[in-house]
C-alpha cells in the first residue's frame, strides 16, 4: 500500500516492537495462571451444559467444587479426565451431574496415569474441535455460494432485551441492507461471574448473552440470508468476567464477530487486570480457531478522554491488541481493531484530523478489517446535524477503506433507534459508499500538509507511550492511568479471587488443539 501520509516507518517499527515486547512480558504471567472462567470454558467445550435445580450453570458447579477444595490449579480437564478413566463410559456432563448431586467428589478419586487421563479428555476435545471446524466450513460454504461483500460491512445493533423481539428487528435490519447484526448485551452482564441459561425475554439496555440466544439469532439470520442471498454475520460481546465462556458458546453456535478487547474490561468495567489478561488469551485462541473476527474497543477511550489530545492512546492500544491477538493465534485478517469518529465538531479542521487518524490506522494495519465507530459523544439530539455528522463519518470510512462500519444513528442521544432510523442510516451510508466508491484511490494528501503532520505527530506520541509502558511493564502502567485517564490497581477490581496458579499437572486440551502446542 502506497502511503498517503508519508508515515515515519522507523517509528512504526519501533512502536510495534515495543508492543510486541510488552505483550511477551505479560504472556509470561498469563502462561503461569488460569482462572475460574477459563476452567468453566473448558467444561463447556467438553460438553458440560445446563443448570441445576437452583439455576446454577453446571460449569460453575464443577469449577466451584474444585475451587472449594483448592485444587483448581490442576485444571478441570485433569480431574474430569481422571473421573472418566475411573468410571469408564461416563461423559463429562454425567460427571457434572454426579458432582451436583453429591455422589462424586473429584478430588477423592484415585489418580490415574496422566496419559490415560489425556487420552480420555482429548477424545472429547477433538470432537468439539471438529464441531467448531464444521461451523467454520459452513460459514465458508455460505460465502462461496453468496459471495463476499466488497467494501464496508454495514454493522447495526439490536438491543430490546427480548431475544424474540431482537430477532424481529434483526431480520428487518438485514432485509434493509445490514451485513452484521450485533446483539447488545444487557447492562451489567459483563460483571456476572456466570453465564445465564436459555432463551431470555427480559434485559435492560440489551439482551442476555446465552448459548440459546446465540442459536436462535443465528438461525434467524441464516433464514433471512437465504432470502437475500447474502451471508449475514452475527456479533456479540466476548468481554467481562466470562470472556472465554462466551467465546466458547459463540464458537459452538457459529457467531462471526465478537467484541474482544484485551484492556476494555480493566478500564471501563473495573475488572481485575490480571484476571482479564489471562481470560483474553484463551478467548482469543477460541475465536481464532472458530474464524471469528474480534472487535477491539479503542473507541471507548475517546468517550472519557479528548479525541484530539489522546488520539495516540488509541494507536498504542491498537498495537497492543494486535500483539496479544497474535500470541493467541489470531491472524491479522480477524483483527477488527477499533477506533472512532469522536472529535468535537467545533474543532477547526476536525474532519482532517479524523481522516488522518483513519488513514493512519489503515496504513499501519493494512490486513486488518478495521472497526470504525460513529460519532456519539457530541450528538445533541438535533437529528439534522446528527445526520450530517454521520455522513462525514461515512465519507471517512469509504475514503480510508474501513471494513466494519458501525452505522451512526440520527436519533443518537434521543432514544434507542427505531427501525425507520436504521433504514435512514443505511440509506445514507449506501449513497455515500456508492457515489464515492473509488474516491480514496483517486486522491493524494498534500506533502508536508496538515494531515501528514497530524498523523506523524500521533505516531510519535504513541511510540513514546509504548516505550514508557515497556519500561514500567503493562500492569504498572495501567496503575499509572496511561489509557483513558483511568487508573486501576493491580490487585483491585472484580474477579482477582478467580485467578489461580497452575500446577505441574495442569493442561488445557483446547489450547493445545487450537494453538497446536502444549501450554506451559
Amino acid at each position: 500500500m502506497k502511503s498517503k501520509l508519508n508515515l515515519n516507518q522507523k517509528l512504526v517499527a519501533q512502536a510495534r516492537n515495543s508492543a510486541k515486547r510488552i505483550a511477551a512480558d505479560t504472556q509470561n504471567y498469563i502462561d503461569l495462571h488460569t482462572t475460574v472462567t477459563v476452567e468453566r470454558a473448558v467444561c463447556r467445550l467438553l460438553g458440560i451444559d445446563g443448570v441445576n435445580k437452583y439455576d446454577v450453570p453446571m460449569p460453575n458447579v464443577v469449577v466451584d467444587h474444585l475451587a472449594a477444595k483448592n485444587c483448581l490449579g490442576n485444571g478441570a480437564a485433569y480431574y474430569i479426565g481422571n473421573a472418566m478413566v475411573e468410571y469408564d463410559g461416563l461423559t463429562p456432563d454425567e460427571i457434572a451431574k454426579r458432582i451436583d448431586s453429591g455422589e462424586m467428589d473429584l478430588t477423592k478419586i484415585k489418580i490415574h496415569n496422566i496419559n490415560e487421563i489425556r487420552k480420555k479428555i482429548f477424545a472429547v476435545a477433538n470432537d468439539t474441535a471438529k464441531r467448531i471446524k464444521e461451523n467454520v466450513n459452513k460459514r465458508n460454504e455460505f460465502l462461496r455460494e453468496y459471495g463476499e461483500k466488497k467494501g464496508p460491512y454495514l454493522y447495526l445493533i439490536v438491543a430490546t432485551g427480548n431475544i424474540y423481539e431482537d430477532i424481529t428487528q434483526a431480520k428487518a435490519a438485514a432485509s434493509q441492507g445490514a451485513d452484521v447484526i450485533a446483539v447488545i448485551r444487557t447492562t451489567g452482564q459483563s460483571l456476572l461471574d456466570y453465564v445465564p441459561y436459555g432463551a431470555t425475554t427480559e434485559g435492560f439496555g440489551g439482551t442476555y448473552a446465552t448459548q440459546e440466544n446465540f442459536r436462535l439469532m443465528r438461525a434467524a439470520l441464516d433464514e433471512v440470508g437465504a432470502k437475500q442471498k447474502r451471508y449475514i454475520r452475527l456479533c456479540n460481546y466476548c468481554s467481562g468476567l466470562c470472556m472465554p465462556e462466551i467465546a466458547a458458546m459463540g464458537a459452538l453456535e457459529r457467531l462471526d464477530v465478537m467484541l474482544n478487547d484485551a484492556l476494555y474490561g480493566i478500564l471501563f468495567r473495573d475488572i481485575n487486570m490480571k484476571r482479564t489478561m489471562i481470560d483474553q488469551y484463551f478467548s482469543r485462541a477460541i475465536n481464532a480457531y472458530a474464524g471469528v473476527i474480534i472487535n477491539t474497543g479503542e473507541d471507548n477511550y475517546l468517550t472519557t478522554a479528548d479525541a484530539v489530545e489522546e488520539a495516540h492512546t488509541v494507536l498504542a492500544s491498537q498495537l497492543l491488541n494486535e500483539q496479544f491477538a497474535l500470541l493467541a493465534g489470531l491472524p491479522e485478517e480477524q483483527m477488527g481493531l477499533g477506533h472512532a469518529f469522536e472529535i468535537n465538531p467545533e474543532v477547526k479542521n476536525g474532519f482532517l484530523m479524523e481522516l488522518a487518524q483513519a488513514q493512519m490506522a489503515r496504513e499501519i494495519f493494512p490486513n486488518a478489517p478495521l472497526k470504525y465507530m460513529p460519532p456519539t459523544k457530541y450528538m445533541t439530539g438535533n437529528i439534522f446535524r446528527g445526520h450530517i455528522q454521520d455522513a462525514l463519518f461515512n465519507v471517512v470510512t469509504i475514503t480510508t477503506n474501513q471494513k466494519i462500519h458501525l452505522l451512526g444513528m440520527l436519533t443518537e442521544a434521543i432514544h434507542t433507534p427505531f427501525m425507520s432510523d436504521r433504514a435512514l442510516s443505511i440509506e445514507n451510508a449506501q449513497y455515500i459508499f456508492n457515489t464515492m466508491a473509488d474516491f480514496g484511490e483517486e486522491i493524494e494528501f498534500k506533502k508536508g500538509g496538515f494531515m501528514q503532520k497530524r498523523a506523524n505527530e500521533v505516531l510519535t506520541k504513541a511510540t513514546e507511550l509504548l516505550k514508557d509502558i515497556e519500561k514500567y511493564k503493562l500492569f504498572n502502567s495501567l496503575e499509572r492511568g496511561v489509557f483513558a485517564d483511568i487508573k486501576r490497581p493491580q490487585d483491585g477490581g472484580k474477579g482477582l479471587s478467580g485467578v489461580i496458579v497452575k500446577s505441574d499437572f495442569y493442561f488445557n486440551p483446547f489450547i493445545e488443539i487450537m494453538l497446536k502446542k502444549e501450554a506451559k
